[in-house]
């Protein structure tokens, strides 16, 4: 890969395993154009036969606490973006690469955070983490391709329950139910998640690349007919009495009093 100039993030490369480091730290919140630079890294090294798998990071205390809906906007997906794109669009792009993705997950991964996590191939954790598919708790629908992804993964019950309680999940739970791959302690997590791209990295690259696609090739079909029929569903709930309660709830870290209006 060329060395671009990106704003969110930071890639690298060490021998045949890439490096994208998310560097919005400490929450490393979500938006339309940090989406579309890993979008972009990914897709770079598609073209780059060097690398072979590749490793999804953050800097701070979380791997990514979800959209900032106290900076971004109501949605929490910044309409005015530079790419002038949705977030699901570009989201979308991150399900039509064809390298193995390692993500690294540390601290908290909340509503969107767990989608960018669960995009990736695996998912390598610790106990302080904590897994959250909040969006319920704020009065709107799950987002991210969540709704097609999280079931595929971890079963449509466990899906179900983290989805309806917005539950937090610690990474040993999240190892038990079948989200993360491996639960190590806080400190090896990168170097986990490097020691997993590696021994991927040592099998064939063509059949690597080929089986990948065997196996998740409905995935990319499957996630554009989700984001577009979650974002339908959030388009109205954004606009609803109990969302606004909602986000202000979370907010002052109180229970929302919610009012089906």
């Amino acid at each position: 890969m060329s060395n671009p100039t990106y704003e969110h993030i930071a890639v690298s490369e060490a021998g045949n395993i890439g490096t994208i480091e998310v560097r919005r730290g400490p929450n490393n919140f979500i938006d339309t154009d940090m989406v579309g630079e890993i979008a972009d890294a990914l897709e770079a090294w598609d073209q780059d036969a060097n690398i072979r798998a590749i490793v999804l990071c953050a800097e701070g205390k979380h791997f990514c606490a979800g959209a900032d809906f106290g900076s971004r906007g109501a949605d929490g997906v910044a309409k005015a973006t530079k790419r002038g794109r949705h977030l699901y669009k570009e989201a979308q792009r991150l399900w039509r690469t064809s390298k193995p993705i390692v993500a690294a997950v540390q601290g908290a991964a909340v509503g969107a955070g767990v989608g960018l996590a669960v995009a990736a191939d695996f998912r390598v954790t610790c106990p302080e983490a904590r897994w959250s598919t909040n969006f319920t708790r704020m009065n709107y629908h799950p987002g991210f391709a969540l709704t097609c992804t999280l079931p595929r993964l971890i079963g449509e019950q466990k899906a179900a329950m983290m989805m309806y309680t917005g539950r937090r999940i610690s990474g040993e739970e999240a190892l038990v139910m079948g989200l993360a791959d491996y639960c190590v302690p806080q400190d090896q997590i990168r170097a986990k998640a490097t020691e997993l791209a590696t021994e991927i990295a040592q099998s064939g690259p063509l059949a690597i690349v080929a089986t990948r696609e065997t196996l998740r090739r409905q995935l990319a079909v499957d996630v554009a007919r989700a984001t577009e029929r979650e974002y339908e569903e959030q388009d109205w709930l954004r606009n609803t009495a109990d969302f606004k309660e909602g986000t202000k709830a979370m907010g002052e870290r109180r229970l929302p009093n919610f009012q089906a209006k």
